[in-house]
C-alpha cells in the first residue's frame, strides 16, 4: 500500500526522488498496466487503492482466456509449431482432425504459455510430425485430455485460490519496512549527541507515510522535499560545530561518506 501511494503521487504530479537523493525530478511516460487479478475483489479486501484503480484504468483492454477463443488455438499452434521446426531444422508439424478438437475442448489454464510450451514439445521430441489425438494426449494433462473434452468446470475465484504471488509481495514488504526500521535507528544513533531541536528536523526528516483513501490527502512532493532538506542541513551543520570542523568526523556523525558530505556542504552553503 504505501509503494501504491507513492505510485499515485507520480501519476498525479509526474514527480518523483530518486533513491538517496533530495532533488525533484519531472517524469513524462506513458504507463500500461497489466493484472491477472479480479481488481474488484481486490479493491474490496482491502489490498488494491480504489483511487489508484481509477487513475490507471483510462483505457481498459480485456484480453480474453485462451479456451474463449478456441477459433485461436489451431491458428497459434500452427505459428508456434513452424517457428520451433525451424530453429530447430525439423519436418513441418501438423495435426489431424481429432487432434484439432482434441486442442480447441482443453482448458488451457496456462493459456498461450501453456499452448506454445506444448508446440515446442511436440516439435522437438516427436519423430513422425503428423500427430493424432493419440500423440497430442501424451502431452496434454490427463483431466484435459481424456476424449478432447473438458472434465471439469472452472473454479470460483475464491476457491482454491493461490496466495503465492500475493505472499512473495507480503514478504517484500516486511523486509522493506526492515531495512527501513535499521537505516531509521542508525540514524536517530548518529543523532544521539544532537540537541533536541536537531531532533526534532530528524523526526521531520524520517516522517513516515500514511495510506489515504483520497487523493486530496496526499501530501505534495515539494513539501516532503523541503522537510528532508531542512533536517538534512541542520543536521549537517551541528555535526560540524559538534566536530569542530572535522569533515571526517562530522560524516560519521550524520553517517554519510566524506565525498558526500563535502557534496553537501557546498550545496547548502555551509
Amino acid at each position: 500500500m504505501p509503494t501504491q501511494v507513492r505510485l499515485l503521487r507520480v501519476l498525479e504530479t509526474g514527480e518523483y526522488l530518486r533513491m538517496g537523493s533530495s532533488e525533484v525530478r519531472k517524469t513524462n511516460v506513458r504507463v500500461v498496466a497489466a493484472t491477472n487479478l479480479n481488481m474488484r475483489q481486490a479493491i474490496d479486501d482491502g489490498r488494491f487503492r480504489e483511487d489508484l484503480f481509477y487513475r490507471l484504468n483510462t483505457v481498459e483492454i480485456r484480453v480474453p482466456a485462451l479456451r474463449e477463443r478456441k477459433e485461436d488455438i489451431p491458428l497459434l499452434f500452427r505459428k508456434f509449431a513452424v517457428d520451433f521446426c525451424n530453429r530447430y531444422q525439423m519436418p513441418p508439424l501438423s495435426l489431424n482432425e481429432e487432434a484439432t478438437m482434441l486442442l480447441q475442448n482443453c482448458y488451457w489454464r496456462g493459456n498461450i504459455r501453456q499452448l506454445k510450451n506444448l508446440a515446442e514439445q511436440i516439435a522437438v521430441i516427436e519423430l513422425d510430425h503428423q500427430i493424432n489425438g493419440d500423440t497430442l494426449r501424451k502431452y496434454l494433462p490427463k483431466e484435459e485430455s481424456q476424449q478432447g473434452i473438458v472434465l471439469r468446470s472452472p473454479k470460483p475465484e475464491s476457491a482454491g485460490k493461490d496466495y503465492s504471488h500475493e505472499i512473495g509481495i507480503l514478504y517484500n514488504m516486511v523486509m522493506q519496512n526492515k531495512k527501513d526500521l535499521e537505516e531509521l535507528k542508525a540514524l536517530l544513533e548518529n543523532g544521539r549527541d544532537l540537541d533536541i531541536s536537531s531532533s526534532r528536523e530528524i523526526d521531520k526528516a524520517t516522517s513516515i507515510e500514511i495510506p489515504t483513501r483520497d487523493t486530496e490527502d496526499i501530501l505534495p512532493v515539494e513539501e516532503d522535499n523541503l522537510r528532508i532538506e531542512d533536517g538534512e542541513k541542520e543536521r549537517i551543520r551541528k555535526a560540524l560545530e559538534l566536530s569542530g570542523g572535522n569533515r571526517k568526523v562530522a560524516a560519521e556523525k550524520v553517517g554519510l561518506s566524506e565525498r558526500t558530505l563535502y557534496r553537501k556542504i557546498k550545496e547548502y552553503g555551509l
